[in-house]
């Protein structure tokens, strides 16, 4: 179980995600990570950010804290810098089968209730608004 910090951004009617895809199975998951020591889930979340998708975001305010397999904070936030679909992370450099292929990409709020989005509570919260 590890803490998380993850960001949602949404730009013109669109929403930033990773598309993981392994073998027999297609989901997508909010840009964010683990926590590590001494980090805030505010930092953790900037961090992961930029290391997934190549921005540098503004944290706006928290949106939901869940418990599942740890305490996964999720913010929403701005993109400020950077360019998307340009992060280093260790995702895309230790690729294997069981860990799959990860996709930085903007998909449109409209299509989200046909995609299999982790966390679904956080798909139902943005779509209740």
């Amino acid at each position: 179980m590890r803490n998380r910090g993850a960001t949602v951004i949404i730009e013109n009617g669109r929403i930033a995600l990773i598309k993981r895809t392994k073998p027999h199975t297609t989901y997508y998951v909010f840009p964010g990570g683990g926590i590590e020591d001494g980090e805030t889930p505010e930092q953790a979340a900037i961090r992961e950010t930029h290391e997934e998708l190549g921005v540098h975001v503004r944290i706006q305010r928290t949106l939901k804290i869940l418990q599942y397999n740890g305490t996964q904070h999720f913010f929403l936030a701005d993109i400020i810098g950077g360019k998307f679909g340009t992060g280093t992370g260790e995702e895309y450099s230790h690729t294997s089968v069981q860990r799959g292929i990860y996709e930085p990409i903007w998909v449109n709020i409209d299509d989200l209730p046909s995609l299999d989005v982790r966390p679904k509570v956080i798909v139902e919260l943005l779509l209740a608004k």
